[in-house]
């Protein structure tokens, strides 16, 4: 992933520092070479006049408790059902938490799948991995985000980046492997933007969007002029693979940066307090509301982060005991912030008439085991465990799939990472037999042959 500002400062040899012709050109991944688009658009791959369908994809870091949240078992022991009760939705037969009223009044907006499951490692690394790109990454290949592989056959619309991911990358989980959040074999060029930067923060700004100050103080024409400067003076620097990069991304670099549109899409100040408050006056909530103005601004793919790690903070993943979380912060921390910011997402979207072109996925990397642990919290559960999708054209007010009586395994319409990725694609508008182009240009598959979408999510 690429920040439009540099780890530390180079100096040249006139005094000219490349972190400073960095903060201009960047090395980011809003390039898209037009002899690509342009030919994937003759073969019919990609037709953005035909679905021009938007993704936000919320990213539920450590793992919700399926039984805890979207697929209870009240008939269940004690030890199997937990402490919470089903509450009614506005769907008739769909029944949810209770920590989640604002999603019951908002069941028909969204369809759940309760019989996804993987068969690799119960790690977050490799569920991260999975549910981002379809695939586990194995002979040394990392395969590329969705939302990447989205800006390299579409790229950019206008001024404003392809794919934005936020508030941060996902960090330390525990595994030290890579969580699919990158454009993989796709190259650096198509990686997302990263906000890097806490919405909630009184003081929020996005520094990366905005040139140095010695830049905003010169008049526009000189500040091409300066690119043809850097050109002179760093000669011997632009004959390596990055600087390539930056010639090839330099223009709509600059375009984002200068940008009027672009930097008041970031500008969460221009919300009204009172929607500022509805989504809830957090990180998670407020980098929702920020998705929704990013997709208003013509940004494709948002990726949003609920939590960076797992360790010493109240996430999702609830093992019980410390460095994770209780059981009861679904109750009193996790589960109200993510009721409130999704609901509002669903709510917002649908009164900008966005909702019909703007999928919302909303997931985990696993689930949690049927049975209370001796601390009073479930472990890590692959085997079985629901998300939620909505928007995009999906027909809301739908269960998809059902687990058995513990919630343990799928009893009805397994359902697995690969195809997951396949919805989305689809959705998307992006045909499933499309190849890209892997490492020595040898073809790799959008998603393995045999994969299919969920149709019921489209009945």
């Amino acid at each position: 992933m690429f920040r439009l500002d540099a780890d530390k400062p180079v100096e040249f040899c006139d005094g000219l520092r490349r972190r400073d012709f960095l903060h201009a050109g960047s090395l980011s991944m809003l390039g898209l070479g037009l002899n690509e688009l342009f030919g994937l658009k003759a073969l019919g791959a990609v037709d953005n006049s035909k679905n021009d369908v938007n993704c936000i994809m919320l990213m539920l870091v450590g793992g919700p408790s399926q039984l805890d949240t979207w697929d209870m078992k009240p008939n269940a022991p004690a030890e199997i059902r937990g402490p919470y009760k089903p509450i009614k939705t506005n769907v008739a037969g769909i029944e949810i938490s209770e920590n989640f009223p604002r999603m019951a009044k908002n069941a028909d907006k969204y369809a759940l799948i309760r019989s996804v499951y993987h068969t690799a490692a119960a790690v977050h690394d490799t569920g991260h991995q999975m549910m981002q790109t379809g695939r586990l990454f194995q002979g040394g290949i990392e395969y590329p985000h969705i939302g990447c592989v989205l800006a390299k056959l579409r790229g950019p619309k206008g001024d404003v980046p392809a794919h934005v991911l936020m508030p941060h990358p996902i960090g330390n989980t525990g595994g030290n492997m890579p969580h699919g959040q990158t454009a993989g074999f796709l190259g650096k060029t198509f990686d997302p933007f990263v906000l890097n930067a806490d919405p909630s923060d009184p003081n929020f700004k996005v520094p990366d969007l905005l040139p140095p100050e010695y830049l905003s103080a010169l008049r526009v024409d000189r500040r091409r002029n300066w690119r043809e400067m850097i050109d002179r003076t760093v000669s011997k620097f632009e004959t390596s693979q990055d600087a390539r990069l930056l010639d090839a991304t330099f223009h709509q670099a600059y375009t984002l940066m200068s940008s009027q549109k672009a930097r008041e899409a970031f500008e969460l100040a221009k919300e009204p307090e009172s929607m500022r408050q509805r989504y809830g006056q957090n990180r998670f909530g407020q980098s929702c509301l920020l998705a929704r103005r990013l997709i208003e601004a013509g940004v494709r793919f948002v990726t949003v982060n609920m939590f960076e790690t797992v360790f010493d903070e109240i996430t999702w993943d609830i093992h019980g005991s410390k460095p994770f979380s209780p059981i009861s912060c679904y109750r009193d921390l996790v589960g109200p912030m993510f009721d409130n910011a999704f609901s509002s997402l669903l709510e917002d979207l649908q009164d900008r008439r966005l909702l019909d072109n703007t999928m919302v996925v909303a997931m985990g990397e696993f689930g949690r085991t049927p049975k209370v642990n001796p601390a009073g919290g479930r472990d890590h559960w692959p085997q079985c465990w629901t998300i939620l999708m909505g928007g995009g054209g999906i027909k809301g007010g739908q269960v998809v799939g059902a687990s058995d009586d513990i919630g343990g395994a799928p009893k009805d319409r397994p359902t697995t990472p690969a195809q997951i990725a396949a919805t989305i694609y689809q959705t998307l508008g992006i045909p499933l037999e499309l190849e890209l182009p892997g490492a020595g240009s040898r073809p790799i598959p959008l998603v393995d042959r045999g994969i299919e979408p969920i149709k019921e999510l489209f009945s």
